[in-house]
């Protein structure tokens, strides 16, 4: 499979030397929808900042933001209908002032039938009031595109790709942005370069659900991440292989290499930066400092060794002051007092849930451990 998804992408032809070589990641493009324009002196209109400011409770800064980008004949009873409309529909304070004080206020001057309208096409694909407030407060620019040309479209495009309004409400609830870029210049070819790999659509799609951002990068960068996902041995039927592709999409080479010297430094060698890298890319993600934090603390206990790391990578995407610091911290207690003859392995160590871990190796040794133990371990130190 992987032979027929490089002879299907030969166009590209890059050649790598070694793995850790390579050069074809790119950063995550941004996205530009905020206006450039700059209020050269903010005049409040008195009306629509006391409107804001008392009866809506908007901070003065905001409110004085808000009524300065007004035009002096801006209604206050149409402004005040505007802001009561989205307090109705389930906007958060925080949700209601990014909102209106997105692209200068031009919300207040919205008529309450053209919010209607705007919001029943958002309840029609089956998002509720809360999950449209969320949809529109990240992105406010949804409220002014042209919906009878941009938004319906979309979502029609959208709906016949996903197949039913449940799937459509799920994605605009992880991504807004599909709303907002060209589908055909992203969305349309980032798909026809995985179907160019063999992948069937049934897994395209769910890998669309499962890192969405990933299909709105430039056409190239999606080729050659998939590319490069193809020559580190990542099978596309695996559930990481999106998860490479959308690291490579967005991480620069320099960075790369920085995280893969310091794993290199600690001791690990360049197959077993690999086996890491093909069971959990994610891994990747994290910050070096982190990556070295993690792997000496684990060390040091001289219970785990590289290769307990490179068995369970997931380790080094734990956080370190809430989950594996006490609990290595409570197994020390229990080695001390003869309560455990071996500790688990380290999956144990930083797969299991709080409860579980908790049921398993706190509860049955309460009385030998000490409540004043226990409590400084999981309260005191995770204060610090």
């Amino acid at each position: 499979m992987i032979a027929i998804a490089r002879r299907n992408l030969s166009c590209l032809c890059i050649n790598p030397n070694s793995f850790l070589c390579n050069s074809n990641a790119h950063l995550f493009p941004s996205f530009h929808f905020f206006s450039t324009w700059t209020v050269k002196k903010l005049i409040p209109n008195p009306e629509i900042y006391d409107l804001l400011l008392n009866k809506h409770q908007f901070p003065p800064d905001l409110a004085s933001l808000a009524s300065s980008c007004l035009p002096k004949s801006s209604s206050p009873i149409r402004a005040d209908s505007v802001v009561s409309f989205l307090k109705e529909n389930s906007f958060t304070a925080t949700q209601l002032q990014k909102v209106v004080t997105f692209n200068h206020s031009r919300i207040l001057g919205f008529t309450i039938e053209s919010m209607n309208f705007k919001f029943n096409v958002f309840q029609n694909v089956g998002l509720s009031p809360m999950e449209i407030a969320k949809v529109v407060s990240e992105n406010p620019v949804i409220l002014h595109s042209s919906y009878e040309n941009r938004i319906i479209p979309k979502l029609s495009t959208l709906k016949c790709l996903l197949g039913s309004d449940h799937d459509l409400a799920r994605l605009l609830k992880r991504c807004s942005w599909f709303l907002l870029v060209d589908l055909e210049k992203t969305l349309m070819p980032n798909m026809e370069i995985l179907k160019s790999c063999s992948i069937p659509m049934k897994r395209i799609l769910h890998f669309l659900h499962l890192r969405p951002r990933c299909f709105l990068v430039k056409p190239d960068i999606m080729r050659k991440s998939v590319v490069r996902a193809i020559e580190f041995g990542v099978p596309w039927t695996s559930g990481v292989f999106i998860q490479a592709v959308n690291l490579f999409t967005y991480m620069s080479e320099g960075m790369w290499q920085v995280k893969v010297q310091t794993l290199r430094d600690l001791g690990l060698s360049d197959d077993d930066i690999l086996t890491i890298f093909r069971k959990q890319p994610l891994v990747f993600s994290q910050s070096g400092k982190k990556m070295k934090n993690v792997t000496e603390l684990l060390l040091a206990t001289g219970k785990y060794d590289v290769s307990s790391i490179v068995t369970c990578p997931v380790a080094l995407m734990c956080s370190m002051k809430k989950r594996l610091e006490p609990r290595l911290q409570i197994l020390r207690l229990l080695e001390s007092r003869s309560l455990i003859e071996k500790w688990p392995a380290l999956s144990t160590v930083a797969i299991l849930t709080e409860d579980r871990f908790f049921d398993r190796f706190v509860k049955p040794y309460c009385d030998e451990l000490g409540e004043e133990h226990i409590t400084k371990i999981y309260v005191e130190d995770r204060k610090r």
